[in-house]
């Protein structure tokens, strides 16, 4: 968490954020708590890359991109922070360098190797927020059990072929369930975006929605989805969301 408080000094950055700074719920006040957050997002494919664009543009502070991957050239279909001359670059490297021509005010942190639990841990710790956009159980399942055990708020993210969802899980808070809820099983067969393809916006609507849970959060307006769980039909263009209980014997948040 950044230690050293920062404030709307400059009229450039008055400017920068006007559109937001101007909305009632968000002020001076929830600019300034924007600008003094740390978030940890987990992923730079295809839901990162929205996810990222938008937080950076809204004037995150911090943002610490964690990903091992290339850029490959069938990425470039929905990974919008890549473009083709960065095929082969590490994909933390081409974002940040996305990032910092939107707004370089924004710190940016990369880690560009598969990080140990300890690792996971220790950024966890520091984050004020975590955002998981990755594509695989074994990643998440990890991500939610850290972030319980640190009790730092996760917003969850996934999307393939024609469906998408998105969830809160704030173990801050009492009786609150957490991803491993979700999965009472341990989880399915890990599918990806290679084996069954995926629509290209449809990404960028769940990541969008990602970021700005992640921001309404750090802010402390509106509602969050936190014991919900919103699901997206592409196909159809319908939502249904659905309140989502704490499983009492969850071997992650249930009693020890």
């Amino acid at each position: 968490m950044s230690l050293t408080h920062k404030n709307l000094e400059s009229d450039e950055s008055l400017l920068r954020y006007s559109r937001q700074i101007m909305l009632p719920q968000v002020g001076v006040e929830g600019q300034e708590k924007l600008l003094n957050a740390q978030i940890l997002i987990i992923g730079m494919g295809g839901l990162g890359a929205p996810a990222a664009l938008y937080l950076t543009a809204a004037g995150v502070g911090q943002l610490t991109l964690v990903d091992f991957d290339h850029v490959d050239l069938s990425n470039l279909q929905r990974q919008i922070i890549h473009f083709t001359g960065d095929i082969d670059r590490p994909k933390v490297e081409s974002a940040q360098e996305t990032l910092q021509q939107i707004n370089p005010e924004v710190e940016i942190t990369t880690i560009n190797h598969q990080l140990s639990d300890e690792e996971m841990r220790d950024q966890i710790a520091q984050a004020d927020l975590v955002m998981d956009c990755s594509d695989n159980f074994t990643t998440r399942f990890a991500v939610n059990r850290l972030c319980v055990e640190q009790n730092t708020t996760l917003v969850s993210g996934a999307a393939i072929r024609m469906e998408g969802q998105i969830s809160v899980f704030r173990p801050d808070l009492e009786g609150e369930p957490c991803y491993q809820c979700l999965y009472k099983g341990g989880g399915e067969l890990d599918e990806s975006c290679t084996q069954t393809g995926v629509l290209a916006p449809l990404v960028g609507i769940i990541g969008s929605m990602q970021a700005l849970e992640a921001m309404k959060i750090i802010m402390g307006i509106g509602q969050s989805l936190n014991g919900k769980l919103m699901l997206l039909d592409a196909l159809s263009m319908e939502w249904r969301t659905m309140r989502l209980p704490k499983d009492p014997e969850c071997p992650v948040c249930g009693p020890a």
